[in-house]
């Protein structure tokens, strides 16, 4: 619990800091919709806003046409390596007219996305304070991506079925992504113990 709390408190300086960077070098332009501050502040610290690599994971798989992966990691980042699917605006650029129409809309799910949240928070908060909406962050960015989808890790011997499944359903993800590996013959299976 206290873990948490430190979490927030740390989040919550981070938003009010960016918040008032933002405040400080606005652009000109009138803001769609001005973000109220109580309203913003409930929306910071509220879990709504952050979609995890497994949910992330099956609407690419699906093909679902409503999620619209943003990494606003540099081009040599995003060139090295990017989730498929994803276009590269990095953060110095969000708010660009050249991508106003791409992000300012109401139909499509915007999910952000750094190496970890960073960088990801900060084009969430400034699109936030911009009025824009269907926005999120990517829980725990690319570094999460890789230990959950792209290298989930077997569970131990007394893990729970649930622990099982959720590793199997992650290694189908991962052979679907091209970096899943099959175990060879004669290793050991992990399964787990019944109860």
């Amino acid at each position: 619990m206290l873990i948490m709390k430190k979490r927030y408190i740390f989040l919550t300086l981070l938003f009010v800091a960016i918040v008032f960077d933002l405040w400080l070098y606005r652009p000109n332009e009138k803001q769609k919709r001005p973000v109220l501050a109580d309203s913003f502040s409930n929306t910071v610290n509220s879990p709504n806003r952050y979609l995890t690599t497994d949910i992330v994971a099956k609407k690419i798989i699906n093909g679902d046409p409503v999620i619209f992966l943003v990494d606003v990691r540099s081009q040599e980042g995003f060139d090295n390596y990017s989730i498929p699917g994803a276009i590269n605006i990095p953060l110095k650029d969000v708010l660009l007219d050249d991508w106003k129409t791409s992000l300012n809309q109401d139909v499509r799910d915007i999910v952000f996305y750094s190496g970890d949240n960073i960088l990801s928070e900060k084009a969430w908060i400034s699109c936030m304070q911009q009025g824009y909406e269907n926005i999120y962050v990517l829980d725990g960015g690319l570094n999460k991506w890789f230990e959950t989808i792209i290298e989930p890790e077997i569970p131990d011997e007394t893990a729970s079925t649930a622990e099982f499944d959720l590793f199997a359903s992650r290694t189908g993800t991962s052979i679907f992504f091209g970096s899943g590996v099959i175990a060879a013959a004669g290793t050991k299976s992990v399964q787990p113990k019944k109860k």
